[in-house]
This record gives structure tokens, sequence and C-alpha cells, in this order.
């Protein structure tokens, strides 16, 4: 399985090789990738079309990209905080999609503009487009994603945390994907070394991980499907959301632009009530695969 993981991290790490070496010191330098377009190995699928782990995709042309994320098992969790106690194995046992980037304004607002999404967030003056949209409750995540799966006919949700957190880590097991240290120009968060303080960037401003993924430590906080529990005492032993605890709290992952380093570690969790919006907050889009 070790041996499955890294091919797909060498796969993804060759579709990236032309932003990555414009990303060495971490911001891209000009102008900001734009979500809205995919990237030549980005296809849109068809209903019959059969995806591999590594491939990117969307639904539709005005869809999000997607990126195939394979099965594989992981350590989740950390001893760092309670919060994060105990590690615990998980077994993902067949690949899922989720979203390449954080959900943005650009894609929250062609939600808006149908009547499907009931708020049209503040951006708080730093732009709107390509940047993660934020000023989002759960509640409010839960109708994009309804409104994207009978936009396409696919099965849209948020990850469970199991899910983000494999993901997230994408086969790594320290505490930031790209290492021990935060260093600086990995991420957007309060202590990350950021050229530009205090406020979201635009997605894909930083180099991927290992699957791909973007923004998964620190920018946007994003909320999963799974309500809080203080510890992952009898949490689920497999990727399934955990459904029981305080469901007025859901969990958030990944931190935001104003966390401290600690916060945005792969194995960093927070809660949130579900219908309160927090202007650091946003998400991520997870889809089922046949």
């Amino acid at each position: 399985m070790k041996s499955a993981v890294f091919a797909v991290i060498f796969l993804t790490a060759l579709i990236e090789i032309s932003s990555t070496v414009s990303a060495q010191r971490g911001l891209i330098s000009g102008p900001p990738a734009d979500p809205s377009s995919a990237s030549p190995d980005t296809k849109v699928a068809q209903q019959s079309t059969r995806l591999e782990p590594g491939e990117l995709f969307r639904d539709c042309d005005s869809c999000l990209e997607l990126v195939v994320v394979p099965p594989g098992d992981f350590v989740m969790g950390s001893n760092d905080t309670p919060y994060e106690k105990p590690e615990h194995p998980i077994s993902i046992r067949k690949p899922f999609a989720i979203g390449r980037r954080e959900v943005t304004f650009a894609e929250w607002d062609q939600c808006f503009d149908t009547g499907a999404c009931k708020v049209r967030p503040d951006d708080h003056g730093w732009g709107r487009g390509d940047r993660p949209v934020i000023n989002v409750s759960w509640e409010d995540a839960k109708l994009f994603v309804a409104w994207l799966s009978q936009k396409t006919g696919q099965k849209y949700r948020l990850p469970s945390e199991a899910e983000w957190e494999y993901a997230a880590r994408a086969g790594t097991r320290t505490p930031f994907w790209w290492g021990r240290e935060v260093g600086t120009g990995h991420a957007q968060c309060d202590t990350c070394g950021s050229q530009i303080k205090q406020q979201v960037v635009p997605t894909g401003s930083f180099r991927p991980n290992g699957f791909g993924l973007y923004d998964t430590s620190g920018n946007a906080a994003e909320w999963v499907e799974d309500c809080w529990n203080d510890s992952y005492r009898n949490a689920p032993k497999d990727a399934s959301p955990w459904t029981s605890g305080d469901c007025r709290l859901r969990v958030l992952r990944g931190g935001n632009f104003l966390s401290k380093a600690s916060d945005v570690r792969s194995a960093a969790r927070f809660r949130y009530d579900v219908d309160v919006r927090y202007y650091a907050n946003g998400f991520r889009v997870a889809r089922e695969l046949p």
C-alpha cells in the first residue's frame, strides 16, 4: 500500500512541476492561479468515466476541480493535545474525490445566483473570485453541496474528518505535510512567514501537497461533516463521519490565516456552532465515486 501512495505522490509531483518551480519560496510569483481555469491535465468527467487515483477532473466546465484520492491506511490524530488523542489507525477502503482547493467566492456566488445558497458572504474587502469563501456556516456549506449534487447528478458532500486528515497528510506522518517544522512560505497563517498578513489569499498561492491539494494548512478553516467530541475515544474505526456527540458543534480542520503554526498541523482540530458564520471559516467538498 505504501508503494501505491508513493506512486500517486510522484505522479502528482510531475503534474505540478511547472507551478512548484515558481513557488520555491512558497507564494507563487505573478498572477495567482484561477481555479475556474482547469489545469491542462483536468478533464470533464462523463457519467461513464473511470477515474483513477491521482486524476484531476471536474463534473462540468464551470464546476470546481477535484482530485481522486487513493485508498490506504494511516494513523489519525496525535499526542500533542487532548483533543487529538488517542492516535488510532484508519483504513480508507475505496478511492474518493475531494476538492483540490477550498471552495472559492466565485464558486459560491454561482450557487447564490441560483437562489440555492441563501447568503452572499462578506469578503472583508480582500476580494472575491479565487479567494476561499469565508463567513459561511456549516449549514451554509451543506446547502452548497446539495446544490452541487443537484447540478451535476453526482453525490457531493462534506468530507468526514478522517477523510480530510488522510487527504491533508498525503502519506506523511510529520506534523505538517511538508515536514516537522513550519518553516517559511508553505501556508497562510499568522506565524507561517507569509508575505501577506491577516487575510485570506487566493487559493493555490502555495505549492500543493503530495495528493495535489492546496491550502490544507491555513488560509480558511474547513468544515467537515463530523459532530464535535472532545477526544477520539470511541470514534469510528473507519472513515465514516462521527455523527454522535455535540452535533450543535461541528469540526473544523486545517486552521486559518489567523492561526499559529501549531494550529495548522495536519492533526489539529477545532469546532464551531453549526449556524454561526465567521470570517475565517470556509470549506472543501468531497464527492463519492462509483
